[in-house]
């Protein structure tokens, strides 16, 4: 929410539903009865359909115009076709969507079929995001997926066929039983399919997903014990960069990587800070606070609401559970930790124009230490992460938030 107030919106619309659980996964997602399908879609709709009036009392500005939509889970193309339909006929009801909008949903491959794809393609999607993980089927196995090599290859086929061709793959560096050799198999796999984007993303132990908690217990399920250590996640990260770069997929942002004209415009306004509306179970909004923008006085505070993380508690009415205004300082803060996510990095020149120098010099204190530190670089007028940076981001992070600004950003 950099400078003057967007024209457009970005909306996020949750889905939680899934097949099974993957063992590595710590999301508000699940398996739920398919009877609660058309339940949720009709709250979420209600949503959508109450989101003018919610804003007009929360005094933020909506804007009406949307550009980017990403439907997300869980597993979205578990919804059967109507109700697909249904949450898109609502969403031009309420808001008017650009023709030139970037519409994603993600894809647990071989969870949908030909009436599901030609839905998507028919109500506008025109990006998929499939959770593939790895290409080695032993290890999708291994983490609780359901498919395997042929159907994520079916599945690319399918999508092209019905138009949809803007694609993106999910790959897990530390799945168990993942090898160096394995991950090149996978990497390869990535680059032949043709994919535009790719998201790789290390290993995260948490006591958050069922695999996490037998980590730090020192458990034996669901392969903990074959997962690879922190400096073989490493490497595999760093061999994805390198393969990648090889093939013209290049790093944007430290998961995010993609060919010229391919990054995710709907992830990128997280980073860039632009408004957002987020929709259903566990999902967040942040929104700037509506009136003039006063030259001089500092940015409008940004109200950030959270919605509930319980499926029946959400059926049952429950929608906003937490908002919080961010001031000035808070929204400097956001601007360093998902500013420098990016590999653009913080443009400081305009952090002063649009929070002072006050809080930009304080910042760059702790800018000059990291840069000794060897985990930022300043060229340009541009402060990044270094590659050693990249891999120590968190440290990094810590350095410019407090406490609680990082736990409420690692939602997003």
């Amino acid at each position: 929410m950099n400078g003057p107030p967007d024209s457009a919106l970005g909306i996020y619309i949750s889905i939680p539903f899934c097949r099974s659980k993957c063992t590595y996964c710590n999301f508000a997602s699940g398996v739920f009865p398919a009877a609660e399908h058309g339940r949720y879609v009709e709250r979420a709709i209600a949503e959508l359909r109450n989101a003018p009036a919610w804003a007009g009392s929360m005094k933020v500005e909506l804007p009406r115009r949307v550009d980017t939509i990403y439907l997300g889970g869980g597993t979205p193309t578990l919804l059967v076709p109507a109700l697909i339909e249904q949450i898109f006929s609502a969403l031009r009801a309420s808001f008017d969507i650009d023709a030139e909008a970037e519409i994603t949903v993600e894809c647990a491959p071989g969870q949908w079929n030909e009436a599901t794809v030609e839905t998507l393609a028919a109500v506008g999607v025109n990006r998929a995001s499939l959770g593939v993980q790895s290409f080695v089927d032993s290890e999708t196995r291994s983490s609780g997926r359901l498919h395997n090599r042929a159907m994520v290859e079916a599945d690319f086929a399918r999508l092209r066929a019905a138009g949809i061709t803007n694609l993106n793959v999910d790959l897990i560096a530390g799945l168990a039983g993942q090898s160096d050799s394995s991950w090149e198999e996978s990497l390869g796999a990535l680059i032949g399919s043709g994919t535009p984007h790719a998201s790789i993303y290390m290993l995260e132990v948490d006591e958050d997903s069922r695999l996490g908690r037998e980590i730090l217990q020192g458990g034996a399920r669901y392969g903990a014990g074959q997962v690879p250590d922190d400096e073989v996640i490493v490497r595999m990260y760093e061999r994805a960069i390198e393969r990648l770069a090889q093939a013209g997929i290049e790093p944007y942002e430290i998961s995010n990587f993609a060919r010229p004209g391919s990054a995710s415009r709907h992830n990128l306004r997280y980073w860039q800070r632009r408004p957002y509306l987020g929709v259903g179970l566990d999902a967040s909004s942040a929104l700037r606070a509506a009136g003039p923008q006063i030259i001089g006085s500092g940015p409008r505070p940004v109200l950030r609401a959270t919605t509930s993380c319980d499926l029946q508690a959400y059926l049952g009415g429950t929608g906003i559970v937490e908002t919080e205004w961010l001031s000035a300082a808070r929204q400097h803060e956001e601007a360093w930790f998902l500013g420098l996510r990016m590999n653009d990095g913080v443009d400081t020149a305009a952090l002063e124009r649009e929070f002072g120098s006050a809080l930009v010099a304080a910042a760059m204190n702790k800018v000059a230490q990291l840069i000794e530190n060897g985990l930022l670089i300043a060229n340009n007028g541009r402060v990044q992460l270094t590659r050693r940076g990249r891999l120590l981001s968190n440290e990094v992070f810590q350095e410019f938030v407090e406490t609680e600004t990082q736990d409420t950003l690692e939602r997003i």
